[in-house]
């Protein structure tokens, strides 16, 4: 369910929502949550790398690149079976997406019907599939749909004028591009950020203004708490203030009202109660399995531990379907 957006939101405008005292922002985030999730649900999705290593980009923050040190080696594309069995536990685990990732800079049109035939298998388990797999063409979007991919994953990352910091081996307007082509063949879009490279709020502010005016909006939105990987070139990052990543999550859902905000990489550093406070704020998705690609992720006991306790309940698949979110 593709939703278009409200309104055009300038950065001016999202500042001042950064400025507003912290209960009041949560007031407002979780009010609007409500007019469009009114249940207390989570939606899970679990994320598995289906090809590890040797990415030629320069991504500061991600130990895939083949050139950083961080004890990453280059492996070939997992097999079906192996997709397979890993669908299979991430279903019976309670998740409803499952989504692969694969650390190439751009998806080459030789893997194109292997990429199509794990799309396939994950189809016929009944989840909803996602893939990130870098740049595409329009004619491998349309391979994908046509192979039954449900989301497309590529984030923006950070702002416009911050990104050139982070990357340089692409542009901002080279992932804009991907972004289009996968909304142009029929494909959910799924893009979020990371929170903490350096970034200033107007950085953030700026990166939620790029995700926010998308016409259609994102159907998912995650967003990344920095895991500062040793060998990296923002191992010795400091954690960005936890109640600003709340304002960020509570301002993406205030933005982008219909769409499913995830918490994605970094849980492993949020106490429960800073992930309280984002599921308060307006997160109702989260990446749940023991790994994020390669970074670590909390055990699937204990998130669903910290939900019960919450009183939050876990999504179905045909409810997700209904949602299309």
């Amino acid at each position: 369910m593709s939703e278009t957006k409200e309104q055009n939101w300038t950065v001016d405008a999202v500042l001042k929502l950064y400025e507003l005292p912290f209960n009041d922002l949560l007031y407002q985030a979780q009010t609007i949550h409500r007019q469009y999730f009114p249940q207390s649900e989570m939606q899970l999705s679990t994320l598995l790398n289906i090809k590890d290593g040797g990415c030629p980009e320069d991504c500061h923050y991600c130990p895939q690149a083949a050139r950083y040190h961080t004890g990453v080696t280059a492996k070939k594309l997992l097999d079906p079976e192996t997709v397979r069995k890993n669908a299979e536990a991430a279903k019976a685990a309670g998740a409803t997406r499952f989504c692969m990732g694969a650390a190439w800079r751009e998806l080459k049109d030789r893997d194109v019907p292997a990429i199509a035939n794990l799309i396939q298998e994950i189809k016929k388990l009944g989840m909803e599939s996602c893939v990130t797999l870098g740049m595409l063409t329009d004619s491998q979007a349309e391979a994908l749909k046509n192979a039954g991919l449900d989301y497309y994953n590529h984030n923006v990352d950070t702002s416009p004028e911050y990104y050139q910091e982070i990357i340089t081996t692409r542009t901002y307007d080279d992932r804009l591009q991907t972004l289009n082509r996968v909304r142009n063949a029929g494909i959910h879009v799924c893009s979020g950020g990371i929170i903490g490279l350096g970034e200033s709020r107007h950085d953030r502010a700026g990166m939620l203004v790029t995700l926010a005016n998308l016409d259609p909006q994102p159907e998912s939105v995650p967003i990344n708490n920095l895991v500062p990987i040793p060998g990296t070139p923002l191992e010795n990052r400091p954690p960005i203030d936890p109640f600003e990543f709340v304002r960020t999550v509570a301002i993406a859902r205030i933005m982008i009202p219909k769409t499913r905000v995830r918490l994605s990489a970094g849980r492993t550093a949020m106490s429960d109660e800073m992930q309280a406070l984002c599921f308060l704020a307006g997160a109702n998705s989260i990446h749940y399995g023991q790994k994020l690609l390669i970074t670590a992720n909390p055990e699937a006991k204990k998130d669903r531990e910290l939900l019960d306790r919450l009183g939050i309940k876990i999504e179905a698949i045909q409810e997700t379907r209904q949602h299309c979110s």
